[in-house]
C-alpha cells in the first residue's frame, strides 16, 4: 500500500534529533524514553505524515554507509526547489555535493549526509 516509516539508529541522540528537526525541519510527532532498553524513540513527520523513527541505543555498532555498499543506499526527500534547499543546508553548515541531473527524468538532485554519515538525497519534485 505504501511505506509506513523508515527506522534510523543514531550514535548521538541529541545531535541527530537536532539535525532532523532543526536542520531538515521534520516535525516531532512523539518522543518516548524506553527505560528497559535505555533508548529514545522519536517519531518524525513531514507535515502530518509519519516518516522516520529515530532510535538511540547504547553503543550501537558502526555500519559502512557509502552509497554503493549493500543495504540501504540512501534516504531521499522530495523538495520543491533543489537549488534553494541546497543553499539552505549549506547555510546551516552541511557539506552538500554539487547538483546533478537525473539522466532518465531530467530532474535535479544532490546528496548530503546526516550526523552518522547516512547519505541523504534531495530530489526535485
Amino acid at each position: 500500500m505504501k511505506i509506513h516509516h523508515i527506522a534510523i539508529i543514531c550514535s548521538d541522540y541529541e545531535i541527530s534529533k537536532r539535525f532532523y528537526t532543526e536542520v531538515l525541519g521534520l516535525k516531532i510527532l512523539r518522543e518516548v524514553y524506553r527505560q528497559e532498553r535505555q533508548s529514545y524513540k522519536l517519531d518524525l513527520g513531514i507535515g502530518e505524515d509519519y516518516v522516520i523513527e529515530l532510535f538511540s541505543f547504547p553503543n550501537p555498532p558502526k555500519r559502512s554507509s557509502k552509497p554503493e555498499v549493500c543495504g540501504l543506499r540512501h534516504l531521499a526527500f522530495s523538495v520543491e526547489n533543489v537549488n534553494e534547499k541546497r543553499e539552505e543546508l549549506i547555510r546551516k553548515g552541511l557539506r552538500c555535493e554539487e547538483i546533478r541531473i537525473d539522466e532518465f527524468t531530467g530532474k535535479e538532485f544532490f546528496f548530503t549526509q546526516d550526523p552518522d554519515y547516512l547519505p541523504l538525497e534531495f530530489y526535485e519534485n
